[in-house]
């Protein structure tokens, strides 16, 4: 059985030969060490430029909103869900998307990498299975792949992507024993003050740069909440009164959505915990709904119903 990333090329190449899609969006090696970046691909001549490895981590379900026209799309199963979201949402047509679905291990975190080599600036690197080779001026470093993985991918439950036309890869089992809301209950075990000073801290980080935003592919509204001025809803300072309404709104508005793909804490530039805010809401409508988002296109968004017997202990 050939790589994922050969098995990626070869559905590439058949889809754009055959006229089944107009383009495939998938990665390709990125300008610096360890990052890739999101290629489009319109000529079957190349799909050599495709990769497949731990540094694809945007998620490209981004790039199929508001986009016309026969789209092949590489997808893991953080992807994938995005995808189903978007489809259920009606904001993405399913036949015009062709899911090359590629089950997957985890990315790695660079921030992590560069935490440890504490500056030094990685000039080459390589991978091989559960390592990664860094090399800079004056040191060369071999790391755990696993110990560098972003921390969504580490309490993720589904590796495989829920829907597909085309799978490339072998199918991975899935990780049922890993308790994704570990660090949300250590955060619930605090006073409100110490939950209080936690936010406070982390949120007063943010220089409204938006990145987590901009990279999150379920905020796909044409004018964003906090852009609009009539009505103005939230200040556009850095006081951490507009910065904390800001992110409260938006983690609200993603809940029962969110698939935690951690595309926005990858781009935050300031390392915010946002996945603490994300994730808390992910846990109430998991525990409220029993419900995770992205799996099936037949199950309709859990917030865009409602059922008689739906949980209304906050009506007093």
């Amino acid at each position: 059985m050939s790589e994922p990333r050969d098995q990626i090329r070869e559905h590439a190449r058949r889809l754009l030969d055959e006229g089944k899609v107009e383009v495939i969006i998938g990665y390709e090696k990125g300008s610096v060490p360890l990052q890739s970046t999101p290629c489009f691909v319109r000529d079957a001549d190349n799909v050599e430029r495709l990769i497949w490895d731990s540094t694809c981590g945007p998620n490209l379900a981004k790039y199929l909103f508001d986009r016309e026209g026969k789209t092949g799309i590489v997808a893991k199963a953080c992807d994938a869900r995005s995808i189903v979201v978007g489809i259920v949402e009606n904001q993405i047509e399913r036949e015009d998307v062709v899911v090359i679905g590629v089950p997957c291990e985890g990315v790695i975190d660079l921030k992590k990498i560069d935490a440890v080599l504490d500056g030094k600036e990685i000039l080459e690197a390589s991978m091989d299975n559960d390592k990664v080779s860094v090399k800079g001026d004056g040191f060369e470093q071999i790391l755990s792949k696993k110990e560098f993985l972003c921390d969504s991918c580490i309490s993720c439950r589904h590796r495989n992507p829920p829907v597909y036309d085309i799978l490339a890869g072998d199918e991975l089992e899935e990780t049922k024993e890993s308790d994704e809301f570990e660090e949300i209950s250590k955060l619930e075990a605090k006073s409100p003050e110490e939950r209080w000073n936690h936010f406070s801290k982390e949120l007063g980080k943010c220089i409204r740069c938006y990145a987590c935003r901009n990279v999150c592919p379920l905020c796909y509204c044409k004018e964003c909440f906090v852009d609009e001025t009539m009505p103005s809803w939230c200040g556009k300072t850095t006081d951490l009164s507009d910065t904390m309404t800001y992110h409260i709104i938006r983690a609200l508005h993603i809940a029962g959505r969110c698939v935690d793909c951690g595309a926005c804490s990858r781009a935050c530039p300031e390392d915010i915990d946002l996945r603490a805010l994300t994730k808390k809401v992910e846990k109430i409508v998991r525990e409220l709904y029993d419900y995770e988002p992205g799996l099936s296109l037949e199950e309709l968004p859990v917030l865009g119903i409602f059922e008689q017997d739906d949980p209304q202990e906050f009506i007093k």
